[in-house]
């Protein structure tokens, strides 16, 4: 629980720092879409970039590793943009955000150095390999459906507008960049690796401060039933449906199925309010859902280490 607590307190501390600079309008909101616009363009891509372009292939494809996760996350993203629509009165566009926000994990912040802490090397293979497509297709699947909201043009022409962003998309762009380097196993060296990995760093904190500044800006306390629905998907119903497939309907090895489950159990990415900030749609929901699933990950992450026997 201390070592959990120990990793929670500084993602809440950046939001803090957002969040009050916000309110003592130290920062206004020009900062707080610009640095939005920083991390989504250049942060963030860079990251998938150095990710994608050092990590490995497994000999074999953990086809049941791949199905159990990503079949978590179809299902609690299916679920939150039902909801989204048919419950909260959502339109399309923000429906993919809540969708997004219930599905998409907190991985680098709180992901990476708790699962690493409970399973050591032998969960690094599988998490680093979960890492490394895990944000490139999250963000390409939203980024369509959002696009894909926009009614009221031919479809031809809405067609050809959402061919054009995708292939010039940055996340888009820097997925393709990424596989390729794998590939051909070329490697940033010198001041280029320097500079990517000095982008990378600053797409975490960077993002969490910007999210700071939008609960200052749009409040969450009366979108809470949202909020709410998605902090459980998150937080209870994906890890719930990682776990029953992993550890008991699928074939796949404890280390790996106990990684699945943690990966899911993380609360919502911050990159749900990103995207949500550059489309200007659903940034309340997204950026409390964060927050909120955030402070309670602490309780409810213990329990499902608890129930994959890791403590």
């Amino acid at each position: 629980m201390n070592d959990l607590i120990s990793i929670v307190l500084p993602t809440f501390g950046l939001i803090a720092i957002g969040y009050g600079t916000g309110r003592l309008k130290l920062l206004g909101d020009r900062a707080g879409d610009g640095l939005s616009d920083y991390v989504f363009l250049l942060a963030i891509p860079s990251l998938i970039f150095r990710t994608l372009s050092t990590s490995t292939s497994p000999a074999e494809n953990p086809w049941g590793y791949w199905i159990a996760y990503f079949g978590g996350v179809i299902v609690v993203w299916t679920v939150a943009m039902i909801l989204a629509r048919r419950v909260f009165k959502r339109d399309k566009a923000e429906a993919a955000v809540h969708g997004f926000s219930a599905g998409q994990a907190n991985t680098v912040l709180v992901g990476v150095p708790l699962i690493l802490k409970v399973y050591g090397d032998d969960g690094a293979v599988p998490l680093f390999l979960l890492l490394a497509i895990h944000l490139p297709i999250m963000m390409t699947a939203v980024t369509v459906l959002i696009e894909a909201a926009e009614g009221g043009r031919p479809p031809l022409v809405m067609a050809k507008g959402l061919i054009k962003t995708i292939v010039t998309h940055p996340i888009v762009i820097a997925l393709v960049a990424g596989v390729a380097a794998q590939h051909f196993q070329v490697q940033a060296t010198g001041a280029a690796r320097a500079l990517i990995d000095q982008l990378a760093a600053t797409a975490s904190p960077c993002a969490l401060v910007a999210m700071g500044l939008a609960l200052a800006k749009f409040g969450f306390v009366s979108d809470m039933k949202a909020v709410a629905a998605i902090s459980a998907l998150k937080l209870v119903v994906h890890p719930f449906l990682v776990w029953l497939l992993a550890f008991h309907v699928l074939d796949v090895p404890p280390v790996w199925a106990g990684v699945a489950v943690l990966f899911a159990a993380m609360p919502c990415g911050v990159n749900a309010y990103l995207i949500a900030a550059r489309y200007k749609v659903g940034q309340p929901t997204a950026s409390a859902a964060v927050a909120v699933s955030t402070g309670f990950s602490v309780i409810s992450v213990s329990g499902w280490l608890w129930v994959i026997g890791a403590i």
